[in-house]
């Protein structure tokens, strides 16, 4: 049998419900990785191997039974520390559990520890690095979940994004990055700072753990993504608002997998972005960053000094606009949101690329969020796969963006991509 700890989720719950394996083996096996790799990945900042074991025993029954999760730190947990990724909260212990982390022990899930984010989920990064190449980044603002699972220590974490702090560590790290429509996953419990963007999600080495634990979590029917379709995809192809960031590889890539998926049978349509969404994405900033500043409104009145330096310079900034600039990017955002359903009517998909390129090297920079943000800001799902490796030889992804609402079917059609990648 596989080391428990390399089972993918939907692998471990079977087994499980077999009898074949039980949650404290499972979760001793990812304590052990963990223990093992920490010293170098660096992705949790708060994991207790006794609480985790505890957590194991008392799992409750459900599509979750005995899989362990890792919470990144901007998520409440009532019996782990929550910091969110920023000095002011050292040490905060909330009452209770953030929405969708109750979700996920509801459904079985054993929180096994609080992983590492940016500060806020903003810029400032955390310690952890790519667990594929510790020299490089493992991407953000989720840093630590994405880590966790690409390193084995942990089947499934969430993630949250605003920009592209989902898909953009996910595609770096090698696993899948899964951004659900806008408002699926709950956000109480959250610091939140970007009232219109943030979105909780999840990080997991298949399309189908993603299926299993966000129908898990939500009681919404997810089918397989394994299921046999009944046709071929119809996908839109596009390099986003601004193609000239992606590096050759990129383009490469992007065009290698839609070159699979037309020999597969999908029908790939490359067409330009419609006015609208160019607009949206040109205003993006204006509302992530006047948002969240409204979001930290209490921190940068009373504890300015303890905020790093990049996240208040791009406060100030955001300072610097009257509030109609904001509402003129909520405006766009809403056109763009309209424009998106006409311009993809009768498709199921627009693939895009997941990032720039590779992860940067280093560890101060978590990359950049431009392939992202635009899907982000259009509120439907989007989703990033395993596509293969660049020049380093670090995980490069491909995208896959979808409309409000279709969630379960975008993840179908991710397999459907990812299974022509694979022949």
């Amino acid at each position: 049998m596989t080391e428990p700890n390399r089972m993918t989720a939907t692998e471990a719950a079977r087994a499980i419900a077999a009898g074949k394996l039980s949650a404290t083996e499972l979760m001793e096996a990812c304590l052990a990785r963990a223990a093992a790799r920490e010293p170098v990945v660096r992705a949790f900042m708060h994991l207790d191997a006794g609480q985790a074991r505890r957590n194991a025993v008392k799992a409750r029954p459900g599509a979750l039974h005995g899989i362990p999760v890792a919470v990144k730190d901007v998520l409440d947990t009532a019996d782990m520390p929550t910091g969110y990724g920023s000095p002011i909260w050292a040490g905060h212990r909330p009452r209770g559990d953030a929405a969708a982390v109750a979700a996920a022990r509801a459904a079985g899930g054993v929180i096994m520890g609080k992983t590492v984010t940016t500060e806020f989920a903003t810029r400032s990064p955390g310690a952890t690095s790519n667990p594929h190449n510790a020299g490089h980044t493992p991407g953000g603002s989720s840093s630590g979940s994405a880590a966790a699972v690409a390193d084995f220590m942990v089947p499934i974490a969430f993630g949250t994004q605003t920009a592209g702090s989902i898909v953009r560590p996910a595609a770096y790290c090698g696993v899948v990055g899964f951004k659900p429509s806008y408002g699926t996953l709950h956000r109480g419990g959250m610091k939140v700072c970007s009232e219109s963007l943030d979105t909780i999600g999840i990080m997991a080495r298949s399309l189908a753990d993603c299926a299993l634990a966000m129908g898990a979590m939500t009681g919404r029917d997810h089918p397989d993504p394994e299921a046999k379709r009944d046709r071929a995809p119809r996908l839109l192809l596009s390099l986003g608002q601004a193609p000239g960031d992606a590096k050759a590889e990129t383009v490469a890539l992007l065009h290698r997998a839609a070159d699979a998926a037309r020999a597969a049978g999908a029908e790939v349509v490359e067409a330009p972005l419609p006015p609208a969404l160019l607009e949206a994405a040109e205003l993006h900033p204006f509302m992530m960053n006047m948002e969240t500043r409204q979001g930290l409104a209490w921190e940068i009145a009373e504890a300015r000094a303890q905020i790093s330096a990049v996240l208040l310079d791009r406060m100030d900034w955001a300072g610097g606009f009257p509030p109609a600039k904001l509402e003129e990017a909520r405006h766009a955002a809403m056109a763009a949101r309209a424009a998106f359903l006409d311009w993809t009517a009768g498709f199921d998909a627009v693939l895009t690329p997941s990032a720039p390129g590779e992860a940067p090297a280093g560890l101060a920079y978590t990359g950049d969020a431009t392939f992202n943000l635009l899907w982000t800001l259009l509120h439907g799902p989007n989703v990033t796969i395993p596509a293969g490796t660049g020049p380093a030889g670090l995980p490069m992804g491909v995208q896959l963006a979808g409309r409000v609402s279709e969630d379960p079917a975008l993840l179908g059609t991710a397999r459907w991509v990812q299974a022509a990648l694979e022949n």
